[in-house]
């Protein structure tokens, strides 16, 4: 046959020769096919008029002949019946086809379809794989019915003599995919055929048995509950007949909601929910949900409240024992106390702890908590993607539940606790709804006065409380919800914090774990020390609790095991900990040409990061390595450009920057890095490659720049002076503009390291080059 025969693209479904198939037709294009092929048949009766063809996605509406598969089923028209807008169409399969010349352009898709040859060839082989699918077909058959399997088999299987048309009325009655029923289509030979129907059925066969599984187990546990509700109710006409049922569920309700001390609004609500509960069967499903509802109103503490103590020297007093340093924050809670003292009707402060893992925050909301006598209760937010785990649930919802806000003034049963959002910038978002819009309402003193939960749907004055949130970073907070919050920072510390800490707190807790008198585990002069600087590397003191931990737990093993007590030195350190992770001294020591220390900020507190340069001769381009962002990137490219704008004021060569490339490589190269504070940092490393003169060392630095040569502010200075004096850096250059943030600093910081502020690229260079001749 070489004439053009139109093609109806199908969605999903596959026709195969032999068989009939009803479809259904709506495209406008596939019905001018379908008119199209009426009219051949027509004239030409005896000939098939059609080829039908699986589209390969069934997304797409205007399909082309790059949408379709190359080889369709050739169909003869049986009848078709025209309804509102689409026709029921009935074809009858009679071969293979491969369609040649495919025609976009007119009403529909035409080809000329090229015949190919039914899948044949008989041999043992095919005769056992169609003994073992009909074995598999039958099997099926009878898991999908146990009672008529065989009889449905064989009607749907067995009536049909031929082999291959048997397997692909197996294949158009699988639930397989588009593709999976195309490869049975394309398949060239019957034992091709066969094999992939063997393997499709046997997949059927583990697949109904499971559903059969799964429905029988269904079957069983509704026949149990059927039969443990009228046990029950069975039971409770007896106890009646006996005298022995309670009948004061409703009573002992109303006597804790008389308690409760509801307001006008709530007690309406209860009033109304216990008239409905009195009238509801005590097995209906109803029940027992308006008994939760009713029992969480009991418990709400709609009026409980604690007494604030508002004695500053004892809030001093706790704040100091509990904590070290954070003078910053304790100075915000006693200003709120004596607000508070000066003002009771005052509204409690929003606070939002931001800073490094480590350094105290959740610990410090259970001091404050302490100080000022509150309940404390702590939701860990990270990860939360539900809105309705803030807001509650609706009881239209079978297994509704409070939202956490509520759960947590359920638990600390008054309302005024303090109650801290750990971990707020980690919240997710996805379909279920955004939680951090849930907060704003939390969050906000103008409305949280009547916080609506979806469970309670009563409003409920949150105003009392007393909420503090956590964050490592500032990042991952909407600007709305942020300022909401009052932001109160809380960096690093610095080594001889956290020795005085270790000191103070982590020493005696370590040893109240290990089960150790202070004697038998004492530490020399400088073992602190030691153990901070090499074998932790933090902001907070996280890490160090875990190396004094092993300690105690190493020591107890010596103690249990006959050794006698003994002062930890430093010498012992490798034995208790292990190697030296870390080098901070010798970090570095002598920088070849091209090689700067820069200063970064991290959620874990700051870092020193090194910027390496590299020449890369008959070359002209600026490679840059070592997952940079875009504003780093762009600070390289800027501090080429300056640098070779000042060529000759720096007496590098021009032609040395103009025929070169340069490579900037910022190391750990897995670790993402951004931020403009890097620009200095560039500028020198650029400066010393192209000079060859090496930056001095024990020397790092942090800056914006301009293409006009200025240094502007950046921000996380206490951090970055924190990492450098960990990492033994003794001068660093900051912008000018940041110099009131070393009033942050802790002394014994600001004494060990030399502070140059600088306003121009210039000036950074005459300290971290000085042998560069300069001539501005």
């Amino acid at each position: 046959m070489s004439r053009p025969l139109p093609i109806l693209p199908l969605k999903n479904t596959v026709v195969f020769p032999h068989l009939a198939v009803p479809l259904a037709v709506g495209r406008a294009r596939s019905l001018a096919a379908i008119d199209a092929a009426e009219s051949l048949a027509a004239s030409d009766p005896d000939s098939p008029q059609l080829i039908c063809v699986a589209q390969r996605s069934g997304d797409v509406e205007d399909v082309g002949s790059d949408d379709i598969y190359s080889i369709g089923t050739l169909v003869s028209i049986r009848r078709v019946e025209r309804g509102d807008g689409g026709a029921q169409v009935l074809v009858q399969g009679e071969g293979r086809v491969r369609l040649t010349h495919i025609d976009n352009d007119g009403p529909f898709l035409a080809a000329r379809p090229e015949p190919l040859d039914l899948p044949g060839g008989h041999s043992p082989e095919t005769d056992a794989l169609i003994r073992e699918n009909h074995d598999l077909a039958r099997q099926i058959a009878n898991v999908i019915d146990p009672r008529g399997g065989d009889q449905m088999f064989q009607q749907l299987v067995l009536s049909i003599r031929d082999p291959l048309a048997q397997h692909y009325r197996m294949a158009s009655l699988a639930n397989l995919d588009m593709a999976r029923q195309q490869s049975v289509l394309e398949a060239d030979s019957l034992v091709d055929v066969l094999k992939i129907m063997h393997e499709v059925l046997g997949h059927e066969l583990e697949v109904n048995r499971l559903r059969r599984e799964i429905a029988d187990k269904a079957s069983h546990d509704i026949e149990r509950q059927q039969r443990e509700a009228m046990l029950r109710q069975q039971k409770q006409t007896i106890e009646e007949a006996l005298g022995d049922h309670d009948g004061d569920d409703l009573e002992m309700l109303r006597e804790q909601l008389a308690k409760a001390d509801l307001p006008e609004i709530a007690q309406r609500e209860a009033d109304r929910e216990l008239k409905r509960l009195g009238r509801t069967n005590a097995q209906s499903p109803d029940y027992q949900m308006t008994r939760s509802y009713l029992e969480l109103l009991a418990e709400l503490p709609w009026t409980t409240v604690t007494t604030d103590d508002l004695d500053l020297v004892h809030a001093r007093k706790v704040l100091d024992e509990d904590h070290y340093g954070l003078e910053d924050v304790k100075e915000r809670i006693l200003e709120f106390l004596a607000v508070m003292r000066m003002n009771p009707a005052a509204k409690a402060p929003i606070l939002c702890f931001v800073g490094p893992p480590g350094v105290g925050k959740t610990s410090l909301g259970q001091s404050i908590a302490r100080a000022i006598g509150r309940q404390f209760e702590r939701l860990a937010l990270g990860g939360l993607h539900d809105e309705a785990e803030l807001r509650g649930h609706r009881r239209t919802y079978i297994g509704a539940m409070p939202g956490r806000i509520l759960q947590a003034l359920r638990r600390a049963e008054v309302a005024n606790p303090l109650l801290m959002l750990d971990e707020v910038d980690k919240l997710g978002r996805d379909f279920r709804g955004d939680p951090s819009a849930a907060l704003m309402e939390v969050l906000d003193p103008a409305q949280n006065g009547e916080f609506r939960d979806n469970y309670l749907n009563l409003p409920f004055d949150l105003s009392k409380v007393f909420f503090i949130t956590t964050a490592n970073s500032l990042d991952g907070i909407p600007r709305p919800l942020l300022d909401r919050m009052e932001v109160i920072r809380l960096a690093g510390y610095s080594d001889a914090e956290k020795v005085k800490i270790a000191e103070r707190y982590l020493l005696p807790r370590q040893h109240s774990e290990a089960g150790l008198e202070p004697r038998q585990l004492e530490l020399e002069d400088g073992v602190l020390e030691a153990v901070i600087a090499r074998y932790t590397r933090e902001a907070g003191v996280r890490e160090l609790e875990r190396a004094l931990g092993r300690m105690a737990r190493k020591t107890a093993r010596r103690i249990l095991e006959g050794s006698e007590s003994q002062r930890i030195t430093r010498d012992d350190l490798a034995d208790l900990l292990g190697p030296e992770r870390f080098f901070p001294e010798q970090a570095r020591r002598a920088m070849p040409a091209g090689v700067a220390a820069g200063l970064a900020w991290t959620e874990a507190g700051g870092d020193v990061l090194y910027v390496e340069t590299a020449l890369i001769p008959k070359d002209e381009k600026l490679t840059l390595t070592g997952q940079l962002g875009d504003v780093m990137q762009e600070s390289a490219r800027t501090a080429r450009s300056w640098l070779w704008s000042a060529a000759d004021c720096l007496g590098i060569e021009q032609r040395r920057i103009a025929e070169n490339g340069v490579h900037v490589h910022v190391p750990a190269g897995a670790v993402p890095k951004d931020g403009p504070s890097a620009g200095v940092t560039m500028v020198a490393a650029l400066a010393s490659l192209y000079s060859g003169k090496s930056v001095q060392a024990n020397l790092a630095m942090t800056g914006e720049i301009t293409l006009s040569g200025l240094v502007l502010p950046v921000g996380g200075v206490k951090e970055k002076l924190l990492a450098a004096h960990r990492a033994g850096m003794k001068r660093v250059i900051l912008p000018k503009d940041n110099a009131s943030d070393l009033a942050k600093l802790p002394p014994e910081v600001t004494a060990a390291m030399e502070t140059i502020l600088v306003e121009r690229i210039e000036q950074v260079l005459e300290h971290a080059l000085p042998d560069l001749a300069v001539s501005w």
